[in-house]
């Protein structure tokens, strides 16, 4: 019994020039999916690094103008508070000139003196619209 030598069995690429060919067309095609998919997973990274950064930037953006609106808010509740505390005193002034000004109307009717006596005028900042403010809290809670 002769023994036979058997080579391995090979695709034929190696011996066949069209096989050689597709082969290599599928080697640079497998090259160009991978350069390909390398590219699109770095423009992944950068697409979500880029996001990553606009998401802090809004944050701090959000942070910022949430202070502000507070500061602006207290500002208006202490000016709301200064105004009542003038229209206050403006009123307390207006009942006191009444008074005086009754004063002199009974010294011109005693005493017979002409007295120019100034009419109080009406002040509509006595009595301002009302400006609805929310009462809701503008921070942002973290």
């Amino acid at each position: 019994m002769a023994a036979s030598v058997q080579r391995p069995a090979s695709s034929g690429s190696e011996s066949d020039p069209r096989n050689a060919n597709i082969d290599e067309r599928k080697r640079k095609r497998m090259l160009s999916n991978r350069e390909s998919a390398r590219r699109s997973r770095m423009k992944k990274r950068k697409l979500m690094e880029d996001l990553g950064n606009e998401v802090s930037l809004l944050q701090k953006e959000n942070s910022r103008l949430s202070k502000e609106i507070n500061a602006s808010t207290q500002r208006y509740i202490e000016m709301e508070s200064a105004n009542n505390l003038l229209r206050a005193e403006a009123m307390g002034l207006t009942e006191r000139l009444r008074s005086l000004n009754s004063v002199l109307h009974i010294v011109e009717e005693v005493n017979g003196y002409a007295v120019e006596i100034p009419e109080i005028p009406y002040d509509p900042l006595l009595k301002p619209l009302v400006v609805a403010v929310p009462e809701a809290n503008y921070g942002v809670s973290r």
